[in-house]
């Protein structure tokens, strides 16, 4: 917040501004404004529980490596020293 050379609207601090407008609003004694909704992103909806269950079904079909690991036992714990 105390760079200036970060100029343009993408930096544009808009956490900041809608805590300065309520606090504004609450010394006023009025009910702030409300908030525009979001603009609706680009990204995409994944299904995940579909997601897991192909990639399950492509596991056990050995359709893709699994790059399981080596189990080993863990160490015996060595009594502690009084």
């Amino acid at each position: 917040m105390t760079r200036d050379d970060l100029e343009g609207e993408e930096f544009r601090d808009t956490y900041t501004d809608a805590v300065a407008e309520l606090i504004e609003a609450k010394r006023e004694h009025r009910e702030p404004s409300v908030a525009p909704e979001p603009a609706v992103g680009s990204g995409q909806l994944v299904d995940l529980t579909a997601a897991l269950r192909q990639s399950l079904s492509k596991a056990e079909s050995g359709g893709e490596a699994t790059g399981h690991a080596d189990v080993h036992d863990m160490p015996k714990k060595r009594a502690a020293k009084k």
